[in-house]
């Protein structure tokens, strides 16, 4: 029987797709180094790839990875799916608003960076660590984290709470001040976002402490009882007091939460549809 022939583009794609499994985050040049092929083509196949759903690009850095929402991803969390389905809804609301957006999830004592829009963005340039993916941020002077924590069920909040009293790091005091704490955490949900505490000056766990002459608001991805993480926008804050930028662009960080979680329960609902 004479060999039968192959498909010389479907061959070049599952290159691809063992590439990126075997190096989950990887750019253009380490899956043509892994694969060996040229670099128009790469693109022509991870652009179909793309296309089909099978490969995604992240926002903050242009690497590619398997699609968090395809049957043959590797087993990760769900963190993945919601950085995936936040990548196009942070890009289109910082193209509409014109200032970036970061959305960070949970990750122990801290919240963790999986996406951001700040390389997007005609205003921040030149800020340290802007498109760094799993940078660490703490829960209470922080925007993201009041937001979070304000509208997360009562038993996960007391969970983090009751893990960071034990901690000895001063932006960790709070949780020691539960009076206080509860009237912050009650002031952002009548208020709808999380703000900084007028302490909290930026900069991420590790990382030289600096001022970015930023300020933030906040919101949860709330999906019914559960909240998926938390988005921010971020501007100057010598351009805007809180109240006027939240009057200006809170509707539109609002309306991407919740695009945001209407993907992640969309293609959530597919994927096991498949499955």
């Amino acid at each position: 029987m004479p060999k039968s022939e192959t498909i010389r583009g479907l061959e070049r794609g599952l290159q691809v797709i063992q590439a990126l499994q075997s190096h989950p985050i990887a750019s253009l040049n380490e899956i043509h180094i892994a694969t060996r092929i040229s670099k128009p083509s790469l693109l022509r196949i991870l652009n179909t790839l793309e296309h089909a759903g099978m490969v995604s690009r992240r926002l903050a850095d242009g690497r590619y990875r398997i699609s968090a929402f395809t049957p043959i991803v590797r087993k990760g969390d769900r963190y993945d799916r919601v950085a995936e389905a936040a990548a196009p809804v942070l890009a289109a609301l910082c193209h509409r608003v014109r200032w970036p957006s970061d959305m960070m999830v949970p990750a122990g004592d801290f919240m963790e960076r999986r996406e951001t829009s700040q390389a997007y963005s005609p205003f921040l340039i030149n800020l340290p660590y802007r498109t760094h993916v799993g940078q660490r941020i703490g829960w209470l002077l922080t925007g993201v984290g009041r937001a979070y924590l304000a509208f997360c069920p009562d038993k996960e909040r007391d969970a983090i709470l009751q893990r960071l009293r034990k901690s000895d790091q001063p932006h960790n005091r709070l949780a020691r001040d539960p009076k206080r704490l509860d009237r912050i955490l009650a002031e952002t949900r009548a208020r709808g976002y999380g703000t900084r505490d007028p302490t909290f000056v930026g900069g991420f766990e590790g990382a030289p402490s600096s001022d970015d002459g930023l300020a933030a608001i906040a919101v949860p991805l709330r999906d019914r009882a559960r909240v998926h993480g938390a988005v921010n926008l971020l501007w100057i804050k010598t351009a805007f007091t809180i109240e006027d930028f939240a009057a200006r662009h809170l509707a539109d960080l609002q309306d991407a939460a919740a695009e945001i979680v209407e993907s992640v329960r969309r293609t959530t609902k597919e994927r096991h549809s498949i499955g």
